[in-house]
């Protein structure tokens, strides 16, 4: 409540917005201490076990609390996995909005596509001989349309929209807060696929928030490690792996974060390292880790 005060004075009525964060917000998000001094923000406690939770849920109710009546909204959103789930049940059973999720067909796993498949009512998932990218460009192409986006409403919950991706900084600052605010700033270390989650992170720390840097994680879909490495942007064929919520070839927050930092590159650098690692890699951190501290 406290992040959500100081991030958006004047955007709601303190009541409506504490309001919004106290229905959105309704679930634990602890800090674990895996080994001395590691820590992990455990963002997986809602109601899709995703972190996408945070900025679905409260862009949902914010959305619902602030709305003039009006034809019933269409929430047009392309998922890679997690976000599909999150924004489906942020918004299944609202009144005023319908939400259609575009999916690749063959990228997601079998749960992720259940919660996005089995809620009906509001709800209505397709799916998309293609990848998280093709499903990326349609909803752009949609938006970019207007007699589609007048006929429908349509509003999105990617983080095309910053009603879902500024909300995401709440959880920096919340862990910035459990260690002491100021007293050690710690490194996130950020999982990054379509770049939403780091922005998030970046908006936090060009806000005040006291950090050390941000390292974006990245699978072999590495389009942000080839930005940071070379200072040129060019989109790469999305990737199959194992984690495939991460599996964006042309992320589309890269943009977003460019801007924030003046199109400098050197500048970026100085808050952002970027690293890329395969699925073996991936699955012999697991192993490891959890061998070592039963995490």
């Amino acid at each position: 409540r406290w992040a959500a005060a100081r991030l958006l004075p004047g955007a709601m009525e303190p009541a409506v917005l504490e309001r919004v964060v106290a229905e959105a917000l309704d679930f634990p998000m602890p800090l674990v201490e895996v080994q001395k001094d590691t820590f992990v923000l455990e963002l997986f406690h809602g109601p899709s076990l995703a972190f996408k939770d945070v900025g679905a849920r409260f862009m949902a109710r914010a959305m619902a609390a602030v709305a003039a009546p009006g034809p019933t909204h269409t929430v047009l959103v392309a998922t890679s996995g997690d976000t599909g789930g999150a924004v489906a049940s942020a918004f299944h059973g609202l009144t005023g909005y319908r939400v259609v999720v575009l999916f690749p067909q063959d990228g997601i796993s079998e749960r992720q596509r259940k919660q996005m498949t089995t809620l009906g009512g509001n709800v209505v998932a397709v799916s998309v001989d293609g990848t998280f990218d093709d499903c990326q460009r349609m909803a752009k192409g949609a938006f970019a349309d207007p007699e589609l986006r007048e006929a429908c409403a349509l509003t999105s919950a990617n983080s095309i929209n910053i009603g879902r991706l500024l909300p995401q900084a709440f959880y920096y600052l919340h862990a910035a807060s459990a260690l002491g605010w100021g007293r050690a700033p710690a490194t996130f270390v950020v999982p990054s696929g379509n770049l939403g989650n780091l922005c998030a992170g970046l908006l936090a720390l060009l806000a005040g928030m006291p950090a050390r840097g941000f390292v974006a994680a990245t699978n072999r879909n590495r389009a942000f490690v080839d930005y940071m490495e070379r200072g040129t942007a060019a989109p790469r064929p999305s990737l199959r792996t194992i984690s495939n919520a991460m599996d964006v070839g042309d992320p589309s927050n890269l943009e977003r974060i460019r801007w924030l930092y003046g199109h400098d590159v050197a500048r970026l650098r100085a808050h952002v390292r970027a690293h890329w690692v395969d699925d073996d890699a991936t699955r012999e951190c697991i192993r490891r880790v959890h061998a070592d501290t039963g995490y």
